[in-house]
């Protein structure tokens, strides 16, 4: 096999040559497995959500599952009392596949079922393994199988969308805390009050959280049971596929948080022991369980296992016209220590046969697969190791993710945040870590995501302004804390975005600095939803701080959005200084300039730059944005000559910077 581009590009990967190509051609033996030799395609064989699972056909309702391990199998519901009865009896076919037909009239939508599986030794009540509706009964907790056939089913409007990225702009959400109300929110509600927000903001996309069914809410969706199911705390499939539809119309791609890298370890929810035993899905050693996670691991190098996960990517394409997918936890799967107390500090970390091939396969298949079914389409890798080839292209020797999550930077800002005084913030560092990334790799960079929101963690914005949040918000009211959180809150997210090479992420509330945490309904709170949602009226109240950061938030996505392809512009860093905590750089006609000294204003300062005109186009010191207006932006600034660098065609620009202040001017 030739040198592939992977390492051709990287010479650092010659000597770990042999494994990349090696991994190379077991997905390509492996596709072609699959795909009987190419006598199918890989879609094809990702179909299996149109043979598992029940159906309704003209003549009867048809329903199979794999359960190998099984010795018998009754379907079980409403319909006959939750009885084992001959009639509902499932037949064996080949392969550990079960069948039965029943007549129309046998059940109706909205009927609750499960499957009774019998094995040597033991029976137990399950949920199918395909099902596409569970719902959980409000007085006895119980999840159960429903069957969802509605009369007038809904019906997508907005034909084929062709979603933009360029750049690439994400509005990470949770369907369930996005309501004001100490309660669970739903589809329709986020539908009608949240994507107006979106759009107006100016975000090209929705990452939503939490789509696949998990039982216990708490798990901020991480803990799955059924694949294939939207969870029906937040409504119904056909309220999920309006939503998608609207945002689609408005102009914004939708994205699901796929959690393909464990499954919640529930028995009578979800695959745990489905047929009896432990190994159906999973692992059958001491790879099975993820302590760290109390989770169950896939076994990758299952045919059945693939079939089913590829599938499921291919269905939330298919029957929900998800734009792309954002996959959880790769590093996890990437390792046989699922990363945990690895350094990663050098290429010998990424190849020294502690990969999960099978895992690394599976990864380079749904991609594969993903975009064999949707060109237009586009996966984000969650990957925190650094695995080189993450978000290369497949032929090339990579994985195939389009994006891979730059989760060094938001590292870097609590860090930064924790352990520097102001006066010790360098632009040399700010710059390197928002700026180190792989040249052949696009990235998707983030100052916070809802990680950072969680309990045991603070915000930017808490980290910033901590106490003073709750009593000097009020624009009325002047404190030196908050002024200083509002002001670096704004320069955090902008020299993250301004550096990006594929696009930019916020979780929803971050741009207005939500105050507080992130905390699910438990025990240890009292099932308390009132960390669990988001305090629009906040952002909304015009006497209120909170509207300065929202107003620069869409004023700095708006200006991001109206450059086409901003993430390809070359990054040139024109200036730094860590002693006067300076950073200036430059994209196309636009420059960057960043005082993040925490006392010095400097009048005249001066950088090298090509001769011109220049004009603001962004201030993050204008009142609006809950600034001092130091900056006359009316002003228009021209290079001034030094003979020392005629030659070169630069001229001096020399602008008045004040103390914790950005500014984007255009030449022009």
């Amino acid at each position: 096999m030739d040198t592939l581009k992977l390492v051709k590009d990287d010479p650092w990967l010659e000597p770990y040559q042999q494994a990349i190509s090696g991994r190379y051609r077991y997905f390509l033996e492996k596709q072609r497995q699959l795909t009987q030799q190419q006598t199918i395609t890989l879609s094809d064989f990702a179909s299996g959500y149109l043979y598992f699972g029940l159906h309704r056909t003209p003549d009867c309702w048809i329903f199979r599952e794999w359960a190998p391990n099984a010795t018998a199998i009754f379907l079980v519901g409403t319909f006959n009392d939750w009885q084992q009865r001959e009639a509902f009896q499932l037949q064996p076919l080949e392969n550990g596949v079960w069948e039965i037909r029943l007549p129309l009239q046998a059940m109706n939508h909205g009927d609750l079922y499960k499957l009774m599986i019998h094995w040597n030794g033991g029976c137990g009540e399950r949920i199918p393994a395909w099902c596409r509706r569970v719902v959980q009964d409000n007085v006895t907790n119980i999840f159960s199988a429903q069957v969802w056939n509605p009369e007038h089913p809904y019906r997508f409007k907005s034909g084929k969308f062709k979603p933009d990225t360029a750049p690439l702009l994400i509005y990470e959400c949770h369907i369930g805390m996005a309501t004001e109300q100490e309660k669970v929110g739903t589809y329709r509600e986020f539908t009608e009050n949240i994507l107006p927000r979106i759009k107006d903001d100016g975000y090209n996309a929705i990452q939503i959280m939490a789509i696949q069914e998990h039982p216990y809410y708490g798990s901020f969706g991480y803990h799955v049971s059924s694949f294939f199911a939207a969870s029906s705390r937040f409504g119904t499939p056909d309220e999920l596929k309006e939503l998608i539809d609207t945002a689609h119309a408005m102009g914004i791609a939708v994205i699901m948080d796929i959690v393909h890298s464990h499954a919640v370890k529930n028995e009578t929810e979800g695959l745990g022991r489905f047929d009896g035993t432990s190994h159906q899905y999973f692992h059958n050693n001491e790879r099975r369980y993820h302590s760290a996670w109390d989770s169950l691991c896939f076994d990758y190098g299952k045919n059945e296992v693939l079939h089913f996960l590829l599938s499921n990517c291919k269905f939330w394409m298919e029957e929900y016209q998800f734009d792309g997918f954002r996959f959880d936890g790769v590093t996890s799967m990437l390792y046989y220590s699922h990363g945990l107390g690895e350094n990663f500090s050098n290429y010998g970390d990424y190849y020294n046969g502690h990969q999960d091939g099978d895992a690394i396969c599976y990864l380079t298949l749904a991609n594969q697969l993903i975009h064999e079914v949707n060109p237009d389409a586009f996966t984000i890798a969650e990957e925190v190791s650094g695995m080189p080839g993450l978000a290369a292209k497949t032929e090339d020797g990579g994985y195939g993710f389009d994006y891979r999550m730059a989760m060094n930077i938001p590292d870097f800002w609590i860090k930064t945040l924790k352990e520097k005084k102001d006066q010790d913030w360098h632009p040399t560092s700010i710059w390197w870590e928002t700026t180190n990334r792989r040249k052949d790799e696009k990235t998707i960079s983030y100052a916070e995501s809802h990680d950072q929101a969680l309990v045991g963690d603070k915000t930017i914005i808490f980290w910033l302004g901590d106490a003073a949040m709750y009593w000097h918000m009020n624009k009325s009211d002047n404190n030196l804390i908050i002024d200083r959180s509002i002001a670096m809150h704004k320069m955090i997210r902008l020299v993250t975005a301004s550096t990006i090479n594929g696009g930019y992420l916020n979780f929803m509330g971050n741009e207005f600095g939500h105050p507080e945490w992130i905390d699910f309904p438990r025990q240890d709170n009292n099932w308390s939803y009132k960390y669990a949602r988001r305090q629009w009226s906040l952002v909304d109240n015009r006497d209120l701080k909170y509207c300065y950061l929202g107003d620069f938030d869409k004023a700095m996505i708006h200006f991001i959005k109206g450059i086409e392809h901003f993430e390809k512009l070359p990054l040139i860093k024109l200036w730094d200084n860590n002693g006067d905590q300076v950073l200036v750089f430059q994209r196309g006609i636009f420059v960057f300039v960043f005082n993040f000294n925490p006392e010095k204003s400097f009048t005249d300062y001066g950088f090298l730059i090509a001769k011109g005109r220049y004009r603001i186009v962004l201030d993050s010191d204008r009142p609006e944005f809950g600034g001092s207006g130091r900056v006359d932006n009316s002003m228009h600034h021209t290079t001034h000559l030094d003979p020392l660098y005629k030659k070169e065609k630069k001229e001096w620009l020399k602008l008045y910077l004040p103390t914790r202040t950005a500014l984007v001017l255009e030449k022009f």
